[in-house]
């Protein structure tokens, strides 16, 4: 894991030096958006709704709207002058009992790790969270702002998660009409929750949503049902035809000079070499008699040779 911050939790007088990492990744299915027919990547630009033209990316302001709809549009200037923080301390408002956090608070969570000056420190902090039940409130600045957190041990490391602000909890608008409840009925509920009673673990459960994907896609790659486009060539690691990539830039190459491409080099890649080996056999026993000769005849013959063939060409084009 690569470390995205670094600072220290600060408690009473005690400063632990530590290093933030991401505790979570999404593994879920994403999909591009694509023309049915060819698998072309569909692309959207950045258009004017008034005027309907492309907008270039540096032309692009950052806009509030308001609850009549108007338009605010605020500036670099304006964006510099909001409270911002850059402080690398993660500092410890109070400690607060575990229950009373609501977990829909929860945001996103981090692992803290120390650095080495900060093992000890680290350690004591982690028992005392430990032993005392409690989770740590604290403020700390990631990507400029202002966040509350909490610190809580999983696992031996602690963890910082992120929190969302009260208002952004929103509330229930509606209200649930039970009727009457009878004993009888809460009784067989409650033997159901004891029948299917247990405990958690996380590797019990599987997305079986994702798996089912990659399985059907594998099938459709497998029976050849795939589009090849431009960009269907990633440098992410996927397996390249290369002899298929040499053939392409050979007839690429003879196309660029002219030359007459072969119909399809990639029809019979075994043949067409061997015909091409064959010739240059052939043309290596003929080399030596061209050679031969070359030694008998004296230089300036040749050269003489050369010049009267030359100008017998030339009367011929005239």
């Amino acid at each position: 894991m690569r470390a995205i911050w670094k600072g220290a939790v600060s408690f009473g007088l005690v400063s632990v030096p530590v290093k933030l990492y991401s505790a979570t990744e999404s593994h879920d299915v994403s999909f591009r958006q694509v023309h049915a027919s060819d698998g072309g990547r569909i692309k959207y630009q950045r258009v004017c709704a008034i005027d309907g033209e492309e907008i270039a990316y540096a032309d692009i302001a950052k806009g509030y709207e308001t609850e009549d709809g108007e338009m605010v549009i605020l500036s670099d200037d304006d964006m510099a002058q909001l409270p911002s923080t850059s402080s690398r301390e993660i500092a410890v408002e109070k400690f607060v009992p575990t229950e009373q956090i609501d977990p829909m608070l929860f945001e996103k969570s981090y692992y803290l790790e120390p650095e080495k000056s900060g093992a000890k420190p680290y350690a004591l902090l982690r028992q005392a969270l430990i032993d005392a039940d409690r989770m740590a409130v604290v403020t700390v600045a990631l990507r400029q702002r202002t966040t509350v957190a909490v610190l809580r041990v999983r696992d031996d490391v602690i963890v910082l998660q992120t929190m969302m602000w009260p208002d952004e909890i929103r509330q229930p608008d509606f209200t649930i009409d039970t009727g009457e409840i009878k004993d009888s009925e809460v009784r067989m509920a409650n033997m159901l929750v004891e029948t299917l009673a247990g405990d958690f673990d996380a590797a019990d459960f599987e997305d079986d949503y994702a798996g089912a994907v990659q399985e059907l896609v594998r099938t459709k790659i497998e029976g050849g049902e795939i589009k090849r486009t431009p960009t269907s060539t990633k440098s992410s690691g996927e397996v390249v035809d290369l002899l298929a990539a040499l053939q392409r830039s050979v007839q690429n190459a003879k196309t660029a000079r002219g030359e007459a491409a072969d119909d399809d080099p990639a029809d019979d890649p075994d043949e067409k070499p061997a015909k091409k080996a064959t010739t240059r056999k052939a043309a290596a026993k003929k080399a030596p008699a061209k050679k031969t000769a070359a030694k008998k005849a004296p230089a300036k013959k040749t050269a003489a040779k050369k010049s009267t063939t030359r100008k017998t060409a030339a009367k011929k084009a005239s």
